[in-house]
């Protein structure tokens, strides 16, 4: 019985750490090797976990508007560098600076910096 109870308990050790290697591999998702910069209007910043996410319109060399999805780190690691739900709003113009998705048609990017020119308010590694 005591090694059924053993058994039993390190099952639920087991499962209650698969959650934690559930995340999903930023490698996977973005060509991390890669660094590109767009620039655009924020048409919404969601401050959340596990990814805080902005969706940028950036204006295409072709003229025609593109809506990016940025991902970003979490509200709670985002909190601790001083980001909070009303750093940024719509209509701000901003730079970012971030790893391409793998699927270029998706239109997604992971940050990596961003900066709103109209303040100087800079996050991430700086500009070269």
């Amino acid at each position: 019985m005591k090694t059924v109870k053993l058994l039993l308990l390190g099952l639920c050790v087991l499962f209650a750490e698969a959650p934690a290697y559930s995340h999903h591999s930023f490698p996977a998702t973005y060509n991390v090797d890669v660094e590109t910069e767009v620039t655009g209007q924020v048409v919404a910043f969601l401050y959340r976990n596990p990814h805080a996410t902005i969706q940028v319109m950036v204006t295409a060399e072709s003229g025609e508007k593109v809506r990016y999805l940025i991902e970003w780190a979490g509200a709670a690691a985002l909190a601790g560098s001083g980001v909070s739900r009303g750093t940024l709003v719509a209509g701000d113009s901003v730079v970012i600076k971030g790893n391409p998705g793998r699927n270029a048609a998706d239109n997604r990017m992971r940050l990596i910096s961003i900066t709103r020119p109209s303040d100087g308010w800079v996050w991430g590694q700086a500009y070269n």
